[in-house]
């Protein structure tokens, strides 16, 4: 079956589902984009595959709909709802091996083992044609330890003891740390939370945690401490006081950059001869600086006069490269 019959038999799905009442053909027709003719046709795969679609006519209009106890074989699910969860397992792939991905994988087992077989095949087709590629991101397969301990500690909020190695000088220490939440970002699990060796509030990333131990001593979140107020300036993962940012992007690049949500703060601006500016209050990180260092010389930064510095510098150490 092809590609866009399978997008506009799930189309179909969706309407008949959200409506109780029925849907005329006029308007399926309509919705859809197709003839009465392809609607009928598709009526007729869902009825096959196993879908209790039903008819019935009112005032010399027929209308079509699911049946009012109408579930996905043993599963109380909508067919939105399966799919989405099919959609969860691919975004949760970059996390293999865990206990988070290994979870969505199980719940869609025991569900797939509650379909009839036509259904079940219908809806793989469907998982088939949305397709998830994880971007670049750490292997988790052998920290499952690890998060299965940090997830406990956070639910009962207890202190843990890690050996924890930097990722800029590579030392390992050892560290009380009182965990308050498990968080993925840009291909990396996080845990944020009070550290009792610097006694404040530091961000680590899961798997530079060499070995972890729960101390049996309970924990209190600070009153003050908000997640999401703690990241809303950065730019990442790293918490920095924020600084208003201006770059300067090419013609190049202009399309890739305004698609996209860098930053909630982002305002963009268009420049003379198909430039655009980008505004931006972030943190002055690591992880802007390689943000900016990716677009090359499609980039320019305008301002702080610090980090137009630090760009310049490292784009003339990695010029030197291939002098």
């Amino acid at each position: 079956m092809r590609g866009d019959q399978l997008a506009r038999q799930w189309q179909l799905v969706q309407h008949l589902a959200r409506s109780r009442g029925g849907v005329g053909l006029g308007d399926l027709s309509e919705n859809l984009g197709c003839v009465r003719r392809t609607v009928y046709r598709d009526l007729n795969a869902l009825m096959y595959a196993g879908f209790p679609v039903v008819s019935e006519k009112r005032d010399g209009h027929v209308f079509y709909r699911f049946l009012d106890s109408f579930q996905i074989g043993n599963v109380p699910f909508t067919p939105d709802e399966l799919l989405a969860l099919a959609f969860s397992e691919d975004l949760l792939g970059a996390l293999e091996g865990t206990v988070f991905h290994d979870s969505i994988h199980s719940a869609l087992e025991k569900i797939r083992a509650g379909l009839g077989p036509e259904l079940s095949a219908y809806l793989r087709r469907l998982g088939e044609s949305f397709k998830v590629m994880p971007g670049p991101h750490k292997r988790y397969a052998e920290c499952r330890d690890t998060i299965q301990a940090l997830n406990d500690a956070v639910l009962r909020r207890r202190v843990v003891e890690i050996r924890y190695r930097t990722g800029r000088s590579g030392a390992v220490r050892t560290r009380r740390l009182d965990p308050y939440r498990v968080w993925y970002s840009g291909g990396g699990l996080y845990v944020i939370g009070f550290d009792h060796l610097s006694e404040e509030v530091r961000t680590f990333a899961v798997d530079r945690i060499r070995k972890i131990k729960a101390t049996g001593d309970d924990f209190e979140i600070l009153p003050d401490f908000d997640f999401d107020a703690h990241l809303a300036h950065s730019f990442g993962v790293i918490a920095e006081p924020a600084t208003k940012v201006r770059i300067h992007f090419a013609k190049a690049v202009r399309t890739y950059v305004e698609e996209r949500t860098w930053h909630p703060s982002q305002e963009v601006r268009e420049l003379a001869g198909g430039r655009i500016e980008v505004c931006l209050e972030v943190g002055d990180t690591a992880e802007l600086r390689s943000w900016i260092l990716s677009f090359g010389a499609d980039a320019r930064v305008q301002e702080p006069e610090s980090l137009v510095r630090e760009i310049a510098k490292e784009l003339a150490r990695g010029a030197a490269n291939y002098s």
